[in-house]
């Protein structure tokens, strides 16, 4: 990443962020907690993508690079954090469950007075126990850095609905079934049909935010069904794809 703006304090605020829109790659010495009460937040750094509907925040740890980008209308809430409180002690950005008390919690600490009254100190520690109870999910799709794999991988992600196998993939960008194979795990620590159901899922929450039908999504993300798509949906995030539309 390039233009990368240096904040030393991760600010603690709401905002709104319009569909589409960007914060550009910037890093601070504070932790981050990034939750949007609406739409779909993705974050990317050097290392890959990252991306939570309104059940789920994303955790950057202090000195992240890292840029922001709206899928549907955002409502952002940032809750900046001391380097010393880590209670999960994640040293990568990382996709946490948010439950209703948690969400409770986020919106009212970052929508009260920026103060050391005891009642906010309270606030905070409540809400630093709620997030050391906070289930950790695998909702991360990595960047290959080697070649024919960033080859292959550009191919699904311009087409996630591409369905040929590894083989029939690995023919065009030059390389056997087997060598990219090795590529997916050592490269980014899953296995080609791992890597694929995570891009669609990416791409499906994409899709959700900007109100397009389920069935379609399921259609264009691969899936060859709109009840198979539900059931994996529902395993990845707890609930319905339906639940993400007006």
């Amino acid at each position: 990443m390039t233009n990368i703006r240096h904040q030393p304090i991760a600010p603690t605020h709401a905002r709104w962020l319009a569909q589409g829109a960007a914060i550009d790659a910037h890093r601070h010495d504070d932790h981050q907690i990034v939750y949007a009460a609406r739409g779909v937040l993705a974050i990317t750094t050097d290392a890959g993508s990252w991306i939570a509907p309104a059940t789920r925040a994303i955790w950057v740890p202090a000195g992240t690079v890292h840029a922001h980008r709206a899928h549907g209308e955002l409502e952002l809430h940032f809750v900046g954090l001391p380097p010393g409180d880590n209670p999960l002690g994640l040293d990568a950005p990382t996709v946490l469950t948010v439950g209703p008390l948690l969400r409770e919690l986020i919106l009212a600490y970052t929508r009260a007075p920026d103060d050391d009254s005891p009642e906010r100190g309270r606030l905070r520690a409540v809400l630093l126990d709620q997030l050391r109870a906070s289930p950790q999910q695998p909702v991360h799709l990595p960047a290959p850095t080697a070649p024919r794999l960033r080859a292959l991988c550009d191919i699904l992600r311009a087409d996630p609905a591409d369905d040929r196998t590894l083989a029939a993939l690995g023919r065009q960008v030059g390389a056997s079934d087997r060598t990219l194979s090795r590529l997916f795990r050592s490269d980014l620590g899953m296995t080609f049909p791992q890597w694929r159901t995570q891009l669609r899922l990416y791409h499906a929450l994409v899709l959700l935010a900007e109100n397009i039908p389920v069935t379609t999504v399921a259609h264009r993300c691969g899936w060859s069904s709109a009840s198979a798509f539900i059931d994996v949906f529902r395993r990845a995030f707890g609930h319905t794809p339906g639940a993400h539309l007006p």
